[in-house]
Protein backbone atom coordinates (compact mmCIF):
# COMPACT_ATOMS: atom_id res chain seq x y z
CA UNK A 1 0.00 0.00 0.00
CA UNK A 2 1.45 3.52 -0.97
CA UNK A 3 2.23 5.91 1.63
CA UNK A 4 1.84 9.82 0.82
CA UNK A 5 2.89 12.71 2.01
CA UNK A 6 0.86 15.81 3.57
CA UNK A 7 1.74 17.83 0.75
CA UNK A 8 0.16 14.59 -1.64
CA UNK A 9 -3.48 15.05 -0.61
CA UNK A 10 -4.80 15.84 -3.69
CA UNK A 11 -3.15 12.91 -5.54
CA UNK A 12 -4.08 10.56 -2.82
CA UNK A 13 -7.55 11.50 -3.55
CA UNK A 14 -7.52 11.18 -7.14
CA UNK A 15 -5.41 7.79 -7.25
CA UNK A 16 -7.59 6.33 -4.29
CA UNK A 17 -10.08 6.68 -6.40
CA UNK A 18 -8.59 5.31 -9.92
CA UNK A 19 -8.19 2.34 -7.23
CA UNK A 20 -11.81 2.16 -6.19
CA UNK A 21 -12.79 2.05 -9.84
CA UNK A 22 -10.51 -0.36 -10.51
CA UNK A 23 -11.63 -2.24 -8.40
CA UNK A 24 -15.04 -2.63 -9.60
CA UNK A 25 -13.91 -3.68 -12.77
CA UNK A 26 -12.25 -6.46 -11.06
CA UNK A 27 -15.50 -7.34 -9.77
CA UNK A 28 -17.55 -7.60 -13.26
CA UNK A 29 -19.11 -4.26 -12.96
CA UNK A 30 -21.48 -4.00 -15.98
CA UNK A 31 -21.00 -0.37 -16.83
CA UNK A 32 -17.65 0.47 -18.77
CA UNK A 33 -15.59 2.89 -16.78
CA UNK A 34 -12.28 2.36 -18.37
CA UNK A 35 -12.86 5.86 -19.71
CA UNK A 36 -13.23 7.07 -16.54
CA UNK A 37 -10.13 5.72 -14.93
CA UNK A 38 -7.82 6.88 -17.57
CA UNK A 39 -9.33 10.54 -17.31
CA UNK A 40 -8.49 10.64 -13.30
CA UNK A 41 -5.11 8.63 -14.63
CA UNK A 42 -4.27 11.61 -16.63
CA UNK A 43 -5.29 13.78 -13.57
CA UNK A 44 -2.99 12.39 -11.31
CA UNK A 45 -0.26 12.57 -13.70
CA UNK A 46 -1.41 16.06 -14.09
CA UNK A 47 -1.25 16.54 -10.48
CA UNK A 48 2.17 14.65 -9.45
CA UNK A 49 4.08 16.61 -12.23
CA UNK A 50 2.72 20.20 -10.91
CA UNK A 51 3.65 19.26 -7.40
CA UNK A 52 6.68 18.06 -8.40
CA UNK A 53 7.74 20.49 -10.21
CA UNK A 54 8.18 22.96 -7.14
CA UNK A 55 8.91 21.53 -4.28
CA UNK A 56 10.25 23.62 -1.32
CA UNK A 57 13.00 21.98 0.29
CA UNK A 58 11.07 20.99 3.28
CA UNK A 59 8.88 19.04 1.27
CA UNK A 60 12.33 17.57 -0.48
CA UNK A 61 12.83 16.78 3.13
CA UNK A 62 10.14 14.20 3.38
CA UNK A 63 10.44 12.89 -0.05
CA UNK A 64 14.32 11.95 0.82
CA UNK A 65 12.89 10.71 4.03
CA UNK A 66 9.89 8.48 2.60
CA UNK A 67 9.67 5.05 4.46
CA UNK A 68 9.07 3.42 0.84
CA UNK A 69 12.08 5.18 -0.40
CA UNK A 70 14.79 2.36 -1.62
CA UNK A 71 17.28 1.94 0.80
CA UNK A 72 21.16 1.20 0.46
CA UNK A 73 20.77 -2.80 0.59
CA UNK A 74 18.33 -2.40 -1.85
CA UNK A 75 21.08 -0.96 -4.51
CA UNK A 76 23.51 -3.51 -2.87
CA UNK A 77 21.21 -6.20 -4.00
CA UNK A 78 20.21 -5.15 -7.30
CA UNK A 79 23.29 -3.52 -8.60
CA UNK A 80 25.82 -6.16 -7.26
CA UNK A 81 27.45 -9.05 -8.26
CA UNK A 82 28.65 -11.48 -5.87
CA UNK A 83 28.40 -9.27 -3.33
CA UNK A 84 30.28 -10.71 -0.05
CA UNK A 85 29.25 -8.67 3.25
CA UNK A 86 32.10 -7.76 5.79
CA UNK A 87 31.48 -7.37 9.15
CA UNK A 88 33.08 -5.95 12.38
CA UNK A 89 35.52 -2.85 12.93
CA UNK A 90 38.30 -5.39 14.96
CA UNK A 91 37.97 -2.82 17.79
CA UNK A 92 34.95 -3.29 19.57
CA UNK A 93 31.85 -4.45 17.89
CA UNK A 94 30.06 -4.87 14.58
CA UNK A 95 27.76 -1.75 13.49
CA UNK A 96 24.69 -2.97 11.75
CA UNK A 97 23.47 1.00 10.79
CA UNK A 98 26.81 0.86 8.13
CA UNK A 99 27.28 -2.08 5.62
CA UNK A 100 30.28 -2.93 3.47
CA UNK A 101 31.23 -5.83 1.63
CA UNK A 102 33.06 -6.94 -1.50
CA UNK A 103 31.09 -6.62 -5.07
CA UNK A 104 30.78 -6.31 -8.94
CA UNK A 105 29.24 -3.08 -10.41
CA UNK A 106 29.12 -3.13 -13.90
CA UNK A 107 31.62 -5.64 -13.96
CA UNK A 108 34.02 -3.71 -12.04
CA UNK A 109 35.40 -4.91 -8.66
CA UNK A 110 34.22 -2.92 -5.94
CA UNK A 111 34.37 -2.06 -1.92
CA UNK A 112 30.72 -0.68 -1.23
CA UNK A 113 30.33 0.75 1.98
CA UNK A 114 26.81 2.47 3.29
CA UNK A 115 24.04 3.16 5.40
CA UNK A 116 20.93 1.13 5.61
CA UNK A 117 18.01 2.42 7.78
CA UNK A 118 15.63 -0.60 7.76
CA UNK A 119 12.03 -0.84 6.05
CA UNK A 120 10.36 -2.25 9.17
CA UNK A 121 9.99 -1.88 12.69
CA UNK A 122 12.54 -4.66 12.87
CA UNK A 123 14.69 -4.27 10.88
CA UNK A 124 14.90 -0.01 11.60
CA UNK A 125 15.51 -1.41 15.17
CA UNK A 126 18.14 -3.78 13.92
CA UNK A 127 20.13 -1.24 11.54
CA UNK A 128 19.36 2.28 14.51
CA UNK A 129 17.55 4.21 11.99
CA UNK A 130 20.88 4.37 9.61
CA UNK A 131 22.66 5.66 12.50
CA UNK A 132 25.94 4.51 12.78
CA UNK A 133 28.25 4.39 16.40
CA UNK A 134 31.57 4.32 16.27
CA UNK A 135 32.26 1.12 15.52
CA UNK A 136 30.68 1.49 12.12
CA UNK A 137 32.94 4.56 11.46
CA UNK A 138 35.88 2.66 12.32
CA UNK A 139 34.63 -1.03 9.56
CA UNK A 140 34.30 1.81 6.97
CA UNK A 141 37.62 2.88 7.59
CA UNK A 142 38.76 -0.82 7.91
CA UNK A 143 37.40 -1.39 4.40
CA UNK A 144 38.20 1.71 3.26
CA UNK A 145 42.24 0.86 3.81
CA UNK A 146 41.21 -2.77 2.20
CA UNK A 147 40.42 -1.59 -0.96
CA UNK A 148 43.20 0.74 -1.15
CA UNK A 149 45.46 -1.90 -0.53
CA UNK A 150 43.83 -3.85 -3.29
CA UNK A 151 43.63 -1.39 -5.27
CA UNK A 152 40.15 -1.36 -5.29
CA UNK A 153 37.56 1.54 -6.32
CA UNK A 154 35.19 2.57 -3.10
CA UNK A 155 31.31 3.20 -3.94
CA UNK A 156 29.66 4.81 -0.84
CA UNK A 157 26.17 5.21 -0.57
CA UNK A 158 24.75 7.48 1.71
CA UNK A 159 21.22 7.67 4.08
CA UNK A 160 21.05 8.63 7.40
CA UNK A 161 20.39 11.45 9.42
CA UNK A 162 23.32 11.93 11.57
CA UNK A 163 25.99 9.64 13.71
CA UNK A 164 24.28 8.25 16.40
CA UNK A 165 24.50 10.76 19.36
CA UNK A 166 24.46 8.36 22.50
CA UNK A 167 26.16 8.20 25.49
CA UNK A 168 27.90 5.15 24.29
CA UNK A 169 28.75 6.39 21.13
CA UNK A 170 30.34 9.38 22.63
CA UNK A 171 32.23 7.51 24.95
CA UNK A 172 33.82 5.46 22.66
CA UNK A 173 35.38 8.59 20.49
CA UNK A 174 31.91 9.12 18.19
CA UNK A 175 33.90 12.62 17.37
CA UNK A 176 37.38 10.75 16.60
CA UNK A 177 36.11 8.07 14.52
CA UNK A 178 34.34 10.51 11.86
CA UNK A 179 37.54 12.44 11.74
CA UNK A 180 39.78 9.82 11.25
CA UNK A 181 36.92 8.31 8.27
CA UNK A 182 36.80 12.23 6.71
CA UNK A 183 40.62 11.27 6.74
CA UNK A 184 41.01 8.27 5.23
CA UNK A 185 38.76 8.73 2.43
CA UNK A 186 41.43 12.21 1.52
CA UNK A 187 44.14 9.98 1.94
CA UNK A 188 42.93 6.95 -0.25
CA UNK A 189 45.05 6.54 -3.64
CA UNK A 190 41.42 4.86 -5.34
CA UNK A 191 38.83 6.53 -6.15
CA UNK A 192 35.60 6.73 -3.93
CA UNK A 193 32.31 7.53 -5.32
CA UNK A 194 29.70 8.81 -3.25
CA UNK A 195 25.78 8.82 -3.79
CA UNK A 196 23.56 10.94 -1.79
CA UNK A 197 20.45 8.38 -1.67
CA UNK A 198 18.16 10.13 0.50
CA UNK A 199 19.47 12.15 3.90
CA UNK A 200 23.11 13.01 3.90
CA UNK A 201 22.80 14.41 7.23
CA UNK A 202 25.63 16.34 9.21
CA UNK A 203 29.20 14.53 9.93
CA UNK A 204 27.80 11.06 10.25
CA UNK A 205 27.41 11.32 6.22
CA UNK A 206 30.55 13.28 5.52
CA UNK A 207 32.56 10.67 7.54
CA UNK A 208 31.74 8.23 4.09
CA UNK A 209 31.03 10.99 1.55
CA UNK A 210 34.06 12.91 1.28
CA UNK A 211 34.53 11.55 -2.07
CA UNK A 212 35.65 12.61 -5.66
CA UNK A 213 32.46 12.49 -7.12
CA UNK A 214 29.31 12.97 -5.31
CA UNK A 215 26.04 12.49 -7.49
CA UNK A 216 22.57 13.09 -5.48
CA UNK A 217 19.31 12.06 -6.09
CA UNK A 218 17.07 14.50 -7.93
CA UNK A 219 14.79 14.71 -4.41
CA UNK A 220 17.42 13.92 -1.85
CA UNK A 221 19.12 16.12 1.02
CA UNK A 222 22.73 16.95 2.18
CA UNK A 223 23.28 19.25 5.44
CA UNK A 224 25.43 19.94 7.84
CA UNK A 225 22.22 19.11 10.49
CA UNK A 226 19.08 18.31 10.23
CA UNK A 227 16.27 20.56 9.50
CA UNK A 228 14.99 19.64 13.12
CA UNK A 229 18.35 19.90 15.09
CA UNK A 230 19.18 23.47 13.23
CA UNK A 231 16.16 24.89 14.75
CA UNK A 232 16.58 23.51 17.97
CA UNK A 233 19.94 25.12 17.95
CA UNK A 234 19.05 28.46 16.21
CA UNK A 235 15.49 29.33 17.19
CA UNK A 236 15.35 26.70 20.76
CA UNK A 237 12.49 25.07 18.51
CA UNK A 238 12.37 22.31 16.90
CA UNK A 239 8.93 23.37 15.17
CA UNK A 240 10.69 25.76 13.18
CA UNK A 241 12.59 23.04 10.81
CA UNK A 242 10.62 24.03 7.84
CA UNK A 243 12.30 27.28 8.26
CA UNK A 244 15.86 25.85 9.17
CA UNK A 245 15.66 23.58 5.62
CA UNK A 246 13.97 26.27 3.48
CA UNK A 247 16.86 28.84 4.93
CA UNK A 248 20.26 25.76 4.82
CA UNK A 249 20.31 25.38 0.93
CA UNK A 250 19.77 21.42 1.38
CA UNK A 251 18.57 20.34 -1.62
CA UNK A 252 20.43 18.82 -4.73
CA UNK A 253 19.96 21.74 -6.57
CA UNK A 254 21.45 24.22 -4.56
CA UNK A 255 24.29 22.46 -4.04
CA UNK A 256 25.09 21.25 -7.48
CA UNK A 257 25.47 25.27 -7.82
CA UNK A 258 27.61 25.69 -5.12
CA UNK A 259 29.64 23.13 -6.43
CA UNK A 260 29.37 20.73 -3.28
CA UNK A 261 28.34 18.23 -5.71
CA UNK A 262 29.20 17.03 -9.00
CA UNK A 263 25.93 15.15 -10.47
CA UNK A 264 22.39 15.00 -9.69
CA UNK A 265 20.23 11.73 -10.93
CA UNK A 266 16.64 12.37 -12.09
CA UNK A 267 14.01 10.52 -9.92
CA UNK A 268 11.00 9.04 -11.30
CA UNK A 269 8.02 11.61 -11.44
CA UNK A 270 6.82 11.12 -7.88
CA UNK A 271 10.08 10.31 -6.15
CA UNK A 272 12.58 7.24 -6.36
CA UNK A 273 9.53 5.07 -4.01
CA UNK A 274 7.36 5.32 -7.46
CA UNK A 275 9.39 3.27 -9.82
CA UNK A 276 12.44 1.72 -7.41
CA UNK A 277 13.46 -0.31 -9.90
CA UNK A 278 14.33 2.55 -12.24
CA UNK A 279 15.58 4.83 -9.86
CA UNK A 280 18.47 2.15 -8.52
CA UNK A 281 19.20 1.45 -12.82
CA UNK A 282 19.97 4.69 -12.92
CA UNK A 283 22.07 5.46 -9.87
CA UNK A 284 23.98 2.12 -10.89
CA UNK A 285 24.31 4.11 -14.47
CA UNK A 286 25.78 7.40 -12.35
CA UNK A 287 28.36 5.50 -10.25
CA UNK A 288 29.52 2.85 -12.93
CA UNK A 289 30.35 7.06 -15.34
CA UNK A 290 31.86 8.81 -12.46
CA UNK A 291 34.25 5.88 -11.51
CA UNK A 292 35.27 5.22 -15.35
CA UNK A 293 36.85 9.02 -15.20
CA UNK A 294 39.68 7.66 -13.10
CA UNK A 295 40.25 4.72 -15.07
CA UNK A 296 44.60 4.76 -15.76
CA UNK A 297 45.31 7.92 -13.09
CA UNK A 298 47.82 6.94 -10.58
CA UNK A 299 47.39 7.12 -6.85
CA UNK A 300 48.77 10.45 -6.89
CA UNK A 301 47.04 11.66 -9.89
CA UNK A 302 43.71 10.66 -7.83
CA UNK A 303 44.79 12.38 -4.54
CA UNK A 304 45.92 15.70 -6.13
CA UNK A 305 42.65 15.75 -8.33
CA UNK A 306 40.82 14.67 -5.01
CA UNK A 307 42.88 17.68 -3.06
CA UNK A 308 41.99 20.45 -6.15
CA UNK A 309 38.42 19.54 -5.58
CA UNK A 310 38.02 20.75 -2.26
CA UNK A 311 40.10 22.96 -2.04
CA UNK A 312 37.64 24.97 -5.11
CA UNK A 313 34.00 24.47 -3.34
CA UNK A 314 32.99 28.13 -2.58
CA UNK A 315 35.45 29.74 -5.21
CA UNK A 316 33.94 32.67 -6.75
CA UNK A 317 30.53 32.99 -4.51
Amino acid sequence: MRTYLDFEKTIAEIENKVAELRALTGEGESVSISDEIARLEAKANDALESTYSKLDPWQKTQVARHPQRPHCMDYVDSLLEEYTPLAGDRHFAEDHALIGGLGRLRGRSVVVIGQEKGSDTESRLKHNFGMARPEGYRKAIRLMELADRFNLPVVSLVDTAGAYPGIGAEERGQAEAIARSIECCLNLGVPIVAAVIGEGGSGGAVAIATADRVIMLEHSIYTVASPEAAASILWHDSARAKDAAINMKITAQDLSQFGVIDDIVPEPLGGAHRDPKRMIADTGDALASALSEFDGMSGDEIRATRRRKYLDIGEGL
